[in-house]
């Protein structure tokens, strides 16, 4: 076939398919627009799952008459002019492709009002020829006068109406109206000032109010602010289970709410990561995140979070991809290793501060009313203990563990009596008494003494449960979990304390590697050596390892030399070994922990409660599964259909 030029309309085509892949795209490049316009209203209407109409209202600064020819051709665009402006893009659309690309598929109608105008203009593309005047000649464009608040009114009907092929791959209304749906969400969530409104098939299916904070009604701080949006779009579920967080930095800047580990989910579905304004899907996002979960949740598990990311527009690229989904950092080593060091500090501090001791099922945190910085001190003189000891060394001083009660027998060492509790924690005065006085939020008579988070424990069940009374309810504590996840932080703690073992290897191992690969060992030789490996080169695609951790003397040298040559590759520093001695710790946690069965004293619980509220990430055992849950005084009284 001889070499030839194509003619405009199929080039249009063939643009549209580079951004247009559904009506979601369409629906994704308006928006943007909208908003890069200053629109603080936008309204979405749909019919057919968008296939059939588009049509998207918003309250924006308007095209001009002039303009409104010049805004349907190609690399047409407001928002980039030189070099200059695309290494520092700054608003959300901004290729020049979007309006041509639809109107080339598509029945497209534009009507917009700038506010210098008196009237609007509506202009709409002569689908006879399918031509957007790219040729230098004059645009086929039909253009008349029109009625139209200050805005811009764009409709798109019958979505490749003359492109057969493409539109035999659409799918069911439903499947494209989900995706629309989802990428207003997306965009909502990084868009408070704007409000949305989404309707389909003529039913309004989301109604999300702007967020201004010069409203009184929605005046706050940016946690409040943006928890009101995050509720409208992922629901009041997802911010009963996250954590609020602001860590500010001189070059990056990074705020939201990652979700609980317990609050798992079995796919990505509520992972919503922001740059400047931008979501995006990147892989050293991705694994930066993933790294900070690794051990707070099973491996086939999805952490929830929604997170802003704010840096220089110029250490980021966002042109690699044309629906512009990813982006390219400058320095991805430096981003990797802020966003992990940041979200595994969020998760492992905020049980301490008292933020993070929120129930599975979603209650407020437990501590309310409380100290958030209860120490171990003050648990034990409320206790009346002479001097406050930890779990481990209570054990230690009991000896061996005592023989499980029989079945059905009562246990006063296990359940404690009613005098028991009430000498020790000085809180449980009469628990069973008639003439227990109680307020209007459900606490008891003696609640104006200070209650330790978790509570102070009342039974030991079936020699696997702690049931501890909370300031707000019941705490229902599993203890093997609960001391598995507080002999492992320890064990990492002390791991962590002192430098890393190496073990030289009796008989060195050799790695045929790439030359690129040896250029990395030789690069990151000091990163090796403080991870406990000595890793030589021995020629130009040679390696030998000579020592590797003690704790891994038994792993698979050279796999364990691939994989940490292949992080270092794609983000400049590997966890890798540092995974594999946590499962070794963890390992050694879970078989050193209290297992079931084994009857606990009053004071062993009660220092086991103690210890989970100063252990970070107590709230998960190292496998991912909750390790205590708490039912509200109401829970409780709903369970027994009891008023209050």
């Amino acid at each position: 076939m001889p070499i030839k030029q194509l003619p405009d309309h199929l080039i249009n085509q063939i643009a549209a398919g580079e951004v247009i892949d559904r009506p979601s795209s369409i629906v994704k490049e308006l928006l943007e627009n909208a908003i890069d316009a200053g629109a603080t209203r936008i309204d979405i209407e749909l019919d057919a799952g968008g296939v059939r109409l588009i049509k998207i209202r918003d309250n924006g600064k308007g095209i001009s008459a002039e303009e409104l020819p010049i805004a349907m051709q190609r690399h047409a665009t407001s928002k980039i002019a030189s070099i200059e402006d695309l290494a520092q893009v700054r608003s959300l659309g901004f290729r020049g492709e979007a309006l041509s690309s639809i109107a080339a598929v598509s029945r497209t109608t534009i009507t917009s009002r700038p506010a210098s105008q008196e009237h609007a203009q509506q202009i709409s593309l002569d689908f006879g020829t399918g031509n957007t005047g790219n040729t230098g000649g004059k645009a086929d464009f039909i253009i008349k006068p029109a009625s139209h608040q200050v805005g811009t009114t764009v409709e798109v009907r019958d979505l490749f109406f003359n492109v057969p092929a493409r539109r035999k791959f659409l799918r069911t209304d439903k499947t494209e109206y989900n995706h629309i749906e989802s990428a207003v969400r997306k965009i909502a969530l990084a868009a408070w000032h704007v409000s949305f409104t989404l309707t389909h098939n003529g039913k309004q299916q989301l109604n999300l109010p702007s967020l201004n904070a010069s409203q009184p009604e929605a005046a706050g701080d940016t946690q409040q602010r943006g928890e009101a949006r995050v509720k409208g779009v992922l629901g009041a579920e997802f911010l009963r289970h996250a954590l609020f967080f602001e860590r500010p930095g001189e070059s990056l800047s990074l705020s939201g709410w990652v979700a609980q580990p317990t609050f798992s989910r079995s796919q990505a579905d509520m992972q919503y990561f922001y740059v400047n304004g931008r979501m995006v899907r990147d892989k050293t996002v991705t694994h930066a995140i993933k790294q900070a979960y690794s051990d707070l949740m099973y491996h086939s598990r999805q952490p929830a979070y929604v997170m802003y990311l704010e840096m220089d527009p110029r250490e980021v690229d966002v042109n690699v991809h044309p629906g512009k989904l990813e982006v390219r950092f400058r320095d991805g080593r430096a981003v990797h290793g802020f966003l992990g060091g940041t979200i595994k500090e969020v998760l492992a501090t905020t049980h301490a501060d008292n933020e993070a001791l929120e129930t599975v099922q979603g209650a407020a945190p437990v501590a309310a009313g409380g100290d958030s910085n209860f120490s171990s001190q003050q648990s034990g003189a409320l206790m009346q203990e002479q001097t406050p000891l930890s779990f481990d060394q209570l054990s230690d001083r009991r000896g061996s563990p005592a023989s499980p009660p029989a079945a059905g027998a009562f246990s006063p060492q296990v359940f404690g009596s009613k005098r028991g509790i009430s000498e020790q924690s000085g809180l449980y005065r009469d628990l069973v008494s008639d003439n227990k006085q109680e307020s209007s939020n459900g606490a008891t008579a003696g609640d104006n003494e200070e209650f330790p988070p978790l509570g102070f424990a009342v039974a030991h069940l079936h020699g696997a449960f702690i049931l501890a009374q909370s300031r707000n309810g019941l705490v229902m504590v599993d203890a093997h979990a609960a001391h598995e996840r507080i002999t492992y932080e320890r064990l990492k703690a002390q791991y962590d304390a002192g430098a890393v073992r190496s073990q030289p290897l009796l008989l060195p191992v050799t790695v045929h590697v790439s030359d690129a690969e040896a250029d990395l060992a030789d690069q990151y030789r000091d990163q090796f050596e403080s991870i406990g490996m000595r890793v030589d080169r021995r020629g130009p695609s040679e390696l030998v390892i000579r020592s590797i951790p003690v704790e891994l003397q038994k792993a698979d040298a050279e796999q364990l030399a691939r994989d940490v040559l292949s992080d270092f590759a794609e983000f400049g520093n590997s966890d890798r070994l540092r995974e594999e001695i946590n499962k070794l710790l963890s390992t050694m946690a879970c078989h050193g922990s209290v297992r079931a069965n084994r009857a606990l004293t009053q004071h062993e619980m009660n220092a086991l409660l103690r210890d989970m509220e100063r252990t970070p990430n107590s709230g998960q055992c190292n496998h991912g599964r909750p390790t205590w849950v708490e039912l509200s005084v109401k829970e409780l009284d709903a369970l027994f259909m009891r008023g209050r």
